[in-house]
């Protein structure tokens, strides 16, 4: 997964910031799954990128799958990127195989008990 902040909401310029994130994803082989658009928000906390103060960000999370050795190319490029404020790259954890939980597995109350007991 990929997850960054954009300043503002969808504009010209936030599209054309989406543009460019997509297509340097494409140039490095990545193969887009989805793109949703979480809407503007207030950061957490201040943010100062590119001698700008950032307080308010639209949030955008990009479903894609690249090769390992892309990511450090590609958050090189997005941090030059002076709409992008905070990019973060997240690996998408696979599902848990189908295992059944052996349920709650009790202590064994002898040994407990037989320590205290000395």
């Amino acid at each position: 997964y990929h997850d960054y902040f954009l300043e503002g909401i969808i504009t010209p310029e936030t599209a054309a910031a989406l543009r460019r994130t997509v297509e340097a994803l494409l140039e490095r082989g990545a193969v887009i799954r989805n793109l949703e658009n979480l809407g503007e928000r207030a950061l957490p906390y201040k943010i100062f990128k590119h001698n700008l103060q950032h307080t308010r960000a639209g949030y955008f999370l990009v479903d894609f799958e690249a090769p390992p050795s892309t990511i450090l190319s590609l958050l090189d490029h997005l941090g030059r990127d002076i709409d992008v404020i905070r990019p973060t790259v997240l690996k998408h954890q696979p599902p848990k195989s189908d295992e059944k939980c052996p349920g709650l597995i009790q202590p064994n109350y002898d040994i407990k008990f037989r320590s205290r007991k000395k």
